[in-house]
């Protein structure tokens, strides 16, 4: 009289093991795919693999993108945060539609806190102040007016 339950049971749990595997493999299939990944203020290059037609990036303030060439695209890092790369051919079949993550810079860097202000400094191998976005304010704005001002003194030169 047990035996009829325990095989609609053991059915039943070899079923919902087979669903989730199916599910599982999926998941893993859609994200199998690994971001882009371009630093703050550096540029990559980016290859496809056939002619673009059109190229188009979620967010601009994020990522930039310019054309080198019909296969060479340069990404630029330009914000923190995430976006996405669209490439189209001439007949408007997609090439590329990836993820785009933009991380700040790491190396050769030294952020200093104080309390809710923070600086950072490029070493390499000296130390000297760098615009960085998160930094506060008023550091900020200075050291833009020296970049501003340094360029001006150079431009004014020629």
């Amino acid at each position: 009289m047990f035996k009829p339950i325990k095989s609609c049971l053991a059915a039943a749990l070899a079923t919902s093991l087979l669903a989730a595997a199916v599910v599982t493999a999926q998941a893993e299939t859609e994200t199998a795919a690994e971001p882009v990944v371009v630093t703050v203020d550096r540029a990559k290059v980016f290859r496809i693999s056939r002619p673009a037609a059109t190229v188009i990036i979620g967010n601009p303030s994020i990522a930039d993108a310019t054309v080198e060439d019909d296969i060479t695209l340069v990404l630029t890092g330009r914000s923190f945060g995430v976006t996405n790369l669209i490439v189209l051919d001439h007949d408007g079949e997609p090439i590329v539609d990836e993820t785009v993550v933009v991380r700040g810079h790491e190396a050769n860097t030294v952020r200093i806190y104080r309390r809710e202000e923070r600086v950072t400094l490029a070493c390499a191998p000296v130390c000297e102040p760098t615009l960085t976005i998160g930094d506060s304010a008023d550091r900020f704005e200075y050291a833009q007016q020296q970049i501003t001002a340094r360029n001006n003194l150079s431009e004014g030169a020629k």
